[in-house]
């Protein structure tokens, strides 16, 4: 028996990183997830390593189509029935630079992957939601989301922004049932990051490793990166009946270095 017995939850790429490690802990907990990525072979992965795969349904596609997003809310209710639990984690950036240097093109795409995908999965899975009466919404910030560093203007504006539609979503549909959070992590070393690090170092006229240690470790109160587990153990909290009396919220889950 789990505490998320009999829940369905949707988590947006969960093929790796910090939405694998929200999937399996959910699973853990009696939850079915559906999930979606761009890369099958990771998702192939990630169902092998599983115990029971019945639990599990995997929709390729990318959050930034509407349309893939769309069908994966749909599909994760015809699959499963209902939908409990949405988990809008997909996100990163691709414009790893000064804002003199930055792209226009970069710049729209880091506020469609990391934001407007969050509207749209969100917008598309409160319509069972509401009409249920209950369910939960963890949009995964960042803790550039509370404050700002250099080459990552596109990214830290995407997740003011994520953290912002969460305090005004919760408003909304706080009376139906649902809660609205979202968490703010510091840098967790996926693979995502292991690939994305290096340049955003040279940007900065640093190694990877220096970049890691003088500032992001730096930032810390506590001297350490965070893991995915630590965010994954978070989400279940919120989806559980313990969390149902927090909403409109923005949780750091960064070792202390956000301010507030």
């Amino acid at each position: 028996m789990g505490i998320l017995d009999g829940q369905v939850a949707v988590v947006t790429g969960a093929s790796r990183g910090i939405g694998r490690a929200i999937a399996t802990a959910f699973l853990e907990q009696g939850a079915k997830v559906a999930f979606n990525g761009r890369d099958q072979s990771s998702a192939d992965d990630f169902v092998s390593s599983l115990d029971d795969a019945g639990d599990v349904w995997f929709c390729q596609g990318s959050v930034l189509i509407t349309a893939d997003i769309e069908a994966l809310i749909d599909g994760a209710v015809e699959q499963f029935g209902h939908i409990d639990i949405l988990v809008n984690n997909a996100g990163g950036s691709s414009a790893l630079q000064p804002v003199v240097e930055l792209d226009e093109a970069a710049w729209e795409e880091d506020l469609r992957w990391n934001l407007t995908s969050t509207f749209l999965a969100t917008k598309f899975a409160l319509k069972h939601m509401l009409a249920q009466q209950s369910g939960t919404v963890i949009n995964i910030s960042s803790v550039e989301g509370k404050i700002g560093t250099p080459s990552m203007a596109a990214y830290a504006a995407a997740k003011h922004g994520v953290n912002g539609f969460t305090k005004s979503v919760a408003a909304e549909v706080g009376r139906s049932g649902i809660t609205v959070n979202a968490l703010c992590p510091g840098l967790i070393l996926t693979d995502a990051v292991m690939t994305g690090g290096p340049g955003l170092a040279e940007s900065l006229g640093m190694t990877f490793d220096e970049l890691v240690d003088n500032v992001f470790k730096a930032k810390t109160l506590t001297g350490e990166l965070n893991t995915a587990e630590q965010v994954a153990a978070m989400s279940v909290f919120l989806a559980s009946p313990a969390g149902r009396g927090i909403t409109g919220s923005q949780i750091s889950i960064d070792g202390g270095t956000a301010p507030y």
